[in-house]
Order: structure tokens, then C-alpha cells, then sequence
């Protein structure tokens, strides 16, 4: 089953991907919830390169590393990685409203799929208000 998650960033089409893909950035926008965050993050944005993300519970219950592989990289447009058994699509496109960034990915089997899809959600609407804050 595939999840589908979406936001239009108000932003250069420069500014949205370069805020997706630096290592920077992602650990200041990548959390579902305001007691989560991303402590390291890695990226080597090109086929075969290797990406990581540590999220933890800000009060040390929980953590997990989110890692995988890109498999494909369009710079300015498309975004294609596997992470475990998972695929994920991210693709950028200029709007008349800005840039839309449309994200569909594997569900799995732990979380029911509409909580995949709000954590998923959630996430990237941070990343939304974070690259706009910034234009």
C-alpha cells in the first residue's frame, strides 16, 4: 500500500530542495511532534548514496535511526530512496503558489496507515513552515 502526503512551500524552488537535502536543515525540521527531534543527520544525495537521520523523544524514552539508500536523484524535482524493504518518492514541482512537494512512500505494517500518513504529514508540514521562515 502506498501513502500519499503533500504541502505547497511558499519558497524558491532553490531554497525547498536545498532545505530538504542539507543535513542542516533536516535536523531542525524533521519531527512529527514538538517532543520528538532529529539529534544527527547525514546525507549523500546521489544514486547509491547512503542518507540517516537519528529521531528521538526529547525526554530520552525512545529513538531510532531512519536510514536508507537514494536511487534516484533529479536535483530540483525528484528524490527516490529505500529504507529497509520500503520505497520512498519525493518530487518537487514549481507552482504558481510556490513549490509543491508531493512525498509517497511503502506503508508498514506496525502503524495503522492513517498514522503513517499524519506522522508523515506532520513532518513535512514542519518542513513547510521551517523553509518559509527562511525565504
Amino acid at each position: 500500500m502506498k501513502i500519499q502526503v503533500s504541502t505547497t512551500v511558499r519558497a524558491p524552488m532553490d531554497l525547498v530542495w536545498g532545505a530538504y537535502s542539507n543535513p542542516e536543515d533536516i535536523v531542525q525540521w524533521n519531527a512529527a511532534s514538538d517532543d520528538w527531534h532529529t539529534t544527527r543527520s547525514s546525507v549523500d544525495l546521489r544514486p547509491g548514496g547512503a542518507f540517516s537521520s537519528r529521531m528521538e523523544a526529547k525526554d530520552g524514552s525512545f529513538g531510532f535511526d531512519f536510514e536508507g539508500i537514494y536511487t534516484t536523484v533529479v536535483v530540483n524535482s525528484l528524490i527516490e530512496y529505500e529504507f529497509g524493504d520500503r520505497k520512498a518518492r519525493v518530487e518537487f514541482s514549481e507552482q504558481p503558489r510556490g513549490v509543491l512537494v508531493d512525498i509517497s512512500f511503502d506503508a508498514e505494517s506496525i502503524h495503522l496507515p492513517e498514522q503513517q500518513r499524519e506522522g508523515w504529514q506532520a513532518i513535512l508540514d514542519r518542513f513547510q513552515r521551517h523553509v518559509e521562515a527562511k525565504a
